[in-house]
């Protein structure tokens, strides 16, 4: 079932964190945060949401590290129940894609629950005194990528961040499937 992303809550700070990554490091927001902004991303790397974008996600987060974006992903899944998202999966992935961000493991889910993510993908956009600016979609695709000419949605909502430190007023929630939340013991 697809799920969508709640309007953004423009200023809303972001809310600090230390998960170990995909790279052997444990990485801290002050660790990835960028001179002129920050994007974490929540995905995982079974949901065919994140698949269908996964080449785009690499492109825009490579262009907008170069504008000054600090950029992270961190998968928050059940891997107990989803072991296609187990941190030894994570780490084979991010090898095999040479992921230009730190891929980080939120075994917990902690993380994913003081950002309220719903889905995966889900990003957040933060100018640079990591105050909420974009939550919105990559772009128009879904399930199955859009044609290669699609907007760039959140590199041009963060290229804006990075440029003026507002995101767009207008935003078009991502869509995805749900977080696989643990069962509540």
């Amino acid at each position: 079932m697809a799920v969508s992303t709640p309007i953004c809550d423009f200023g809303w700070k972001a809310p600090d964190f230390a998960l170990p990554g995909t790279d052997g490091r444990t990485w801290t927001l002050d660790g990835i945060r960028g001179t002129r902004g920050t994007l974490i991303m929540f995905i995982c790397n079974h949901c065919p949401y994140v698949i269908a974008v996964r080449d785009r996600i690499i492109r825009d987060a490579r262009d907008l590290q170069a504008l000054g974006i600090g950029v992270a992903a961190i998968s928050s899944n059940d891997a107990a129940a989803y072991p296609a998202d187990s941190f030894e999966n994570m780490q084979r992935l991010a090898q095999e894609l040479a992921l230009p961000f730190p891929y980080l493991y939120d075994e917990d889910q902690s993380v994913a629950k003081a950002y309220d993510a719903v889905c995966t993908p889900d990003f957040f956009g933060f100018d640079a005194g990591l105050g909420l600016q974009y939550r919105g979609r990559l772009d128009a695709s879904r399930k199955e990528a859009g044609p290669p000419d699609l907007r760039r949605d959140l590199y041009e909502a963060m290229k804006q961040v990075a440029e003026t430190g507002q995101g767009p007023q207008e935003q078009i929630p991502s869509m995805g499937c749900s977080i696989k939340w643990k069962d509540a013991a």
